[in-house]
């Protein structure tokens, strides 16, 4: 397998990555000429209104080294809503869809839930990542996961946004957060997830106007049905505060010598 590497060595892209696209790219123009379509690899080509997010493989750190967590995730928008989501798990032969229909695993309703007490509740999240030790501070960001990892029953992080939320679609995990997401890997899943009962908490990070459409938001928290996790909130909130203050004093120069 062909592994090269776009921003830098924790973001590579295979051969497979760009097929898959290709593939599903083709196909969605061939069924639905009025599109527009955004693609992790290929950006975003076509102008109609009906907007779909796709990433073909989601988790391909994983995928290109044989760890068995990563998807295809594709998302549908109409206007400003989310229509429709679908993540297929390949390995586990898993496909977690949803929309006004309501929200099934492999062609069977699918109902989320959640402990209600964060002590009790398994956790999945990437933070931190490098990226997030550059941004937030190495030592903050370790004390905020320790914070989690005090706080939580137990936390995983294995690799995929929108694998991730739909197991807490499924029920499978409690919560799930991260904090430098992108449209492909979010859009499907919060269909998913929102039909499923659960809650979707989008956070800006400073990147995106606070009422901006949840999918366009770089962080996020997803919740299974009755949870409430004040921890996990607050840090989330903490992170995009942060970096909010941190965005702002850097751009205000800018600002300044352009007036």
């Amino acid at each position: 397998m062909q592994i090269d590497f776009k921003v830098d060595r924790h973001d590579p892209v295979t051969e497979h990555d760009r097929a898959a696209e290709a593939a599903i790219r083709d196909f969605i123009f061939r069924e639905v000429p009025d599109s527009t379509f955004m693609g992790e690899e290929g950006g975003s080509v076509g102008t109609g209104p009906v907007r779909w997010f796709v990433d073909p493989i989601d988790g391909t750190s994983n995928f290109a080294r044989g760890l068995a967590f990563w998807c295809v995730s594709v998302g549908v928008m109409i206007g400003d809503k989310v229509v429709a989501g679908a993540i297929f798990d390949p390995v586990a032969d898993n496909m977690f869809t949803g929309s006004a229909a309501g929200a099934f695993l492999n062609g069977k309703p699918m109902q989320s839930r959640a402990e209600p007490d964060e002590a009790h509740a398994v956790l999945i999240t990437g933070y931190p990542v490098t990226r997030d030790f550059r941004l937030d501070g190495q030592t903050l960001a370790l004390q905020r996961f320790g914070r989690l990892t005090e706080t939580f029953a137990t936390v995983r992080r294995p690799g995929s946004a929108a694998l991730s939320i739909a197991h807490v679609a499924a029920g499978w995990v409690d919560a799930a957060a991260g904090f430098g997401v992108n449209p492909w890997d979010v859009t499907a899943a919060i269909a998913i997830l929102q039909h499923a009962g659960g809650s979707y908490h989008p956070y800006s990070l400073g990147k995106v106007a606070e009422d901006a459409p949840p999918h366009l938001h770089p962080g996020y928290i997803a919740l299974g049905a009755g949870a409430q996790y004040p921890v996990l909130r607050s840090i989330a909130a903490e992170i995009s505060a942060g970096r909010t203050v941190a965005r702002t004093a850097k751009e205000a120069p800018q600002n300044a010598r352009a007036s």
